[in-house]
This record gives C-alpha cells, sequence and structure tokens, in this order.
C-alpha cells in the first residue's frame, strides 16, 4: 500500500512539474506575461486553465492535457456499441479490453497533434500576433517544435495516468485532473483572503461594539458560499454513497457428504455507477465548440467570423451578467451541461455495469434474485432497477452541476457581486470530492484486503 501510494504521489509531483516546464517558443517570461493577461480576460480562458491546472497560463507542455485521451475514449466507447465485432472483442474479456485500450491511445495521437496545432495557431494569430518584441524572432521550425513538444507532453500524460490507473487506488485520467483543480486552490483563497480584508470601503461593524478589519460585503458573500459548499459537499457525499443493495440466494447443493451453498450474500448497485466520468466527459465535449469558435475565430475569415462569436458566445461559462435581459444564449451552456451529464451517465453505466454478463455470472454459480428467475429475467430486472437508479442519480448529478450558475445568478442579481467564477469552483468541486472519494473507497478496499487475515 505506502509503495503504491507512494508512486502515484511521485506520478503527480512528475506532472506538476510539467506543468511548469513552457513549450520552448520565444522568452517563457514574457510569454507567460501575455498569455496570462488574455486566459484572465475570459471566463473560457480560466475555465480551461482550472482543468489543465494552470498548465494554459503558463504554456506548459503538457498543456494540451488529457482531452485528446477523454475524447479518444468517448470515440472507442461509442464504436464499441455501434460495432458489433468490437462489442464481441470487449466482451472476449481482458485480452480483447486491451486491444480496445491500445487502438484508444493510438486515436489519442493523431487527437493531440491537431489540438497542439489549433492552440499554436489561436496562440500566433490573435493572442500575440501583434507582439513583435515576444516572437520577432520565431521560425516555422519553433513553432513545429512547439507543436510537438505539445503533442509529446500530452502523450507522456495519458501514459503517466495509465501508471496511476495501475496502481489501483484510483482513476489515472480524475486524478490527474482532480491534482491540477487542487493546485489552483492556494491562489483561489490569496484572491479570496485580499478582497475579504480590503477595507478601503470601510469595515464590518459587530453589533456597534467594535469594527472587524474585514470588507462587509465579501464577508457575508464568503459565509454564504461556505455554507452552501458545505450543503452542496454533504449532497455529493451522499449521492456518491449511496446504493441500492439486492440480495442474491445461493441454492443448497450436496456433494457426497459435503453441502454447498445455501447461503446469502448481496449486489450494491450504486445510485450514480460513473461516478465523476460523466462530468468530465460533459465538460471536455462542450470545451470543444468553443475551441472552435477561437480556431475559427483566428483564421480572419469575415465569413466565419459570425459563426466563431457565436459558438464561443453559446458554449462557454456564462458571467453572472449575460442573465440579464431578454437574451437566451446566456442559457445554452447551463442547459447543455446538464443534458450531457445526464447522457453520459446513461451512457458510462452502461459500459460498467454489464447486466447480461452480471445474470450469466449468477446462473453459472447457482445464485438468484428472490422472486426473479434465472437468466434472462435477472438481466431485465437489474436493468430496471439500474434504470430507475440513473435516472434519479443523473438529474442529481446534473442539478448539482448547474447549480453555481443559478448561485452566480442571485449574487449578482441580489448582491450586486459578480465575477465570482462560481461555475468553475463548482465544476472543480463536483470533480474533487467524486474523485477523492473514489479514491478512497479503492484505498480502503485494498487495505482490507492486504488486512484480510486479521478479520478470519
Amino acid at each position: 500500500m505506502q509503495k503504491r501510494i507512494g508512486i502515484v504521489l511521485g506520478i503527480i509531483i512528475t506532472y506538476r512539474f510539467l506543468a511548469h516546464v513552457p513549450v520552448p517558443l520565444a522568452q517563457p517570461t514574457q510569454l507567460k506575461e501575455v498569455i496570462n493577461s488574455v486566459v484572465n480576460s475570459t471566463d473560457f480562458g480560466g475555465f480551461l486553465n482550472l482543468l489543465s491546472g494552470g498548465a494554459l497560463a503558463s504554456f506548459s507542455i503538457v498543456l494540451v492535457g488529457m482531452s485528446p485521451f477523454i475524447t479518444a475514449s468517448i470515440i472507442s466507447q461509442l464504436l464499441t456499441k455501434a460495432i458489433p465485432k468490437l462489442e464481441e472483442l470487449h466482451k472476449d474479456g481482458e485480452s480483447g479490453r486491451r486491444k480496445i485500450n491500445q487502438w484508444t491511445r493510438v486515436i489519442a495521437v493523431p487527437l493531440a497533434v491537431v489540438q497542439s496545432i489549433a492552440f499554436i495557431y489561436i496562440l500566433r494569430q490573435t493572442v500575440l500576433a501583434g507582439n513583435t518584441t515576444v516572437l520577432a524572432s520565431s521560425t516555422p521550425i519553433d513553432w513545429i517544435v512547439a507543436v510537438t513538444a505539445m503533442a509529446a507532453g500530452s502523450i507522456f500524460l495519458m501514459w503517466l495516468g495509465e501508471l496511476m490507473t495501475e496502481q489501483g487506488i484510483g482513476n489515472g485520467i480524475s486524478l490527474i485532473i482532480f491534482a491540477g483543480i487542487i493546485s489552483q486552490l492556494p491562489s483561489t483563497l490569496a484572491t479570496l483572503g485580499t478582497s475579504l480584508f480590503d477595507t478601503s470601503n470601510g469595515s464590518l461593524s459587530v453589533f456597534g461594539w467594535f469594527n472587524l478589519p474585514v470588507n462587509p460585503l465579501s464577508f457575508w458573500v464568503s459565509l454564504g458560499l461556505a455554507l452552501v459548499s458545505l450543503l452542496v459537499l454533504y449532497i455529493l457525499v451522499k449521492v456518491n454513497e449511496a446504493q441500492r443493495v439486492i440480495t442474491i440466494n445461493y441454492a443448497k447443493r450436496v456433494q457426497g457428504n459435503s453441502s454447498y451453498g445455501g447461503v446469502k450474500s448481496i449486489l450494491p448497485v450504486k445510485l450514480i455507477a460513473a461516478g465523476v466520468i460523466p462530468v468530465i466527459f460533459a465538460v471536455a465535449f462542450l470545451s470543444l465548440p468553443a475551441f472552435l469558435g477561437q480556431v475559427l475565430k483566428a483564421t480572419g475569415n469575415a465569413s466565419y467570423l459570425d459563426l466563431a462569436n457565436n459558438l464561443i458566445l453559446w458554449f462557454q461559462a456564462p458571467s453572472p451578467g449575460a442573465f440579464t435581459g431578454s437574451t437566451l444564449e446566456a442559457f445554452i451552456y447551463p442547459t447543455a451541461y446538464f443534458a450531457l451529464v445526464i447522457v453520459f451517465t446513461y451512457f458510462y453505466t452502461g459500459i460498467v455495469f454489464n447486466s447480461n454478463e452480471i445474470a450469466e455470472n449468477l446462473q453459472k454459480q447457482g445464485g438468484f434474485i428472490e422472486g426473479v428467475r434465472p437468466g434472462l429475467q435477472t438481466e431485465k430486472y437489474l436493468n430496471q432497477t439500474v434504470n430507475r437508479l440513473i435516472l434519479f442519480g443523473s438529474i442529481v448529478l446534473g442539478l448539482i452541476a448547474i447549480m453555481p450558475f443559478a448561485g452566480e445568478y442571485i449574487l449578482y442579481n441580489v448582491a450586486g457581486v459578480s465575477n465570482t467564477n462560481l461555475s468553475i469552483g463548482g465544476t472543480g468541486l463536483l470533480i474533487v470530492v467524486s474523485v477523492g472519494l473514489e479514491s478512497l473507497r479503492q484505498i480502503n478496499s485494498r487495505a482490507l484486503m492486504v488486512t484480510y487475515d486479521d478479520y478470519k
């Protein structure tokens, strides 16, 4: 256990080190200053910077991150469901799944190259087009080296994620995203502390007896956010830990002078069996249209300008002020986010929970659910149970995902507070809590296996 946890921590440290290694292009300090000004000017830039663990602001070699591998995973899983031969290969067991995983890695390589070129193209055309001092000496070879470094960084990160998954204490992709979000926590707390202790507009009076050296508005907003965060945290933990327990009976068999079976067992079915993966998939999927809009806008072609602006407007996290007025564009992103969380919850649960395989294994082992016939009837019963759980669980997960948008709207229209970036923080909290609980659960399972002899 110590060795496994040590390896995972070592890989996370390696990832955080890579997040500060700049792409070999121009002077790193000047480049970082220019990119920082652009990233902080838009919600979309801040959102990508959060998920990349600050790699976007540093213009790091791991800037592309796990996005190509996540996209490749979605593509391969869709193809597995759509192509019967791939579905048969998936059912073949570990060897078949290894082949599909290998094809997923192969698909991720060209996607990493394409996304790296897109990032470099946007940088060249829009971010630094007029900054001759930073890119004055850059040549086509420099741009090629930069693209190669970014693509290699993404593939290397994919490999690190798989190494973490092999340790058996959490999903590697989720843990890398988890580490990236956690790494932004100190700067977020520093920003919050700066606004809280800014007393230029007055201090907080406590019953008229004395004044606290804090900003009154920031204090009450911070207190409200803390209470709501604790409530959301409690709901998240309850939703992640909730499960339906199905009792399995095993028929009694007599062989010679010995009898086997005749015992009861349980089959726990989680409310959200897919964990945090639907949220990560939904965020990655939603970032693609806005990213495409940035690429089209960078081309400078007037015929694509309207389409590019609409994609950026529709598919980026709306600012609090965007909810005012009669426009409906601001509601496109939260609605699509909610719908995609539900869709990917159904989609991924269908992959991780195979009712047909479970029913077959129960029948072979002489197990059955009371009142349900083995075989096809058991499979139908499991499908009905799981679908009901997913319906409720996915709606709750979707509501929690879009709750920060409602919080931004209330803060902007009631308290007049803007630039809270709750949508970014809400998504981060959702991912952090889900990944933390899943990793803790797997660590406890492995610890129980190691100390199993003590319980005999």
